[in-house]
């Protein structure tokens, strides 16, 4: 073999070696995955009351005389207060003495104290004296 045709066989070969390589790179891989099941996850514990805390917060809040929402509505625990319904923020004096119910807001139903969660608008507490 001639020099000439070694060189022009080893640019040939360089050449076929550049190209597989060129066209590896240009390979994409796709990858797919299963949807993931998207959830709230609900870090708060039940509001837990005790006897003492509840007949502070039931007495504490007769006291102030609010408006009584409508007799004829029943509102239970996990039941959605309507947007309409006069709530009231939680008086001081109850939130110094029992922090947990600080952020919740309250109506008078049927003369029970009624604590709804302000972000869901349900009801998580009913308290009677």
């Amino acid at each position: 073999m001639t020099q000439f045709r070694q060189t022009a066989c080893l640019a040939a070969i360089a050449g076929a070696l550049l190209a597989g390589a060129t066209t590896a790179k240009a390979q994409t891989t796709v990858i797919t995955r299963e949807p993931v099941e998207t959830r709230t996850i609900v870090t708060e514990q039940p509001l837990q009351l005790t006897p003492v805390q509840r007949r502070t917060i039931y007495r504490t809040i007769v006291q102030e005389r609010v408006r009584p929402a409508q007799p004829t509505v029943e509102y239970r625990v996990g039941m959605r207060v309507p947007q309409t319904a006069q709530v009231y923020t939680v008086p001081e004096t109850i939130a110094v003495e029992v922090p947990a119910i600080k952020s919740y807001k309250y109506m008078m139903v049927n003369n029970r104290v009624v604590l709804i969660d302000p972000a869901t608008s349900e009801v998580v507490e009913e308290i009677v004296d």
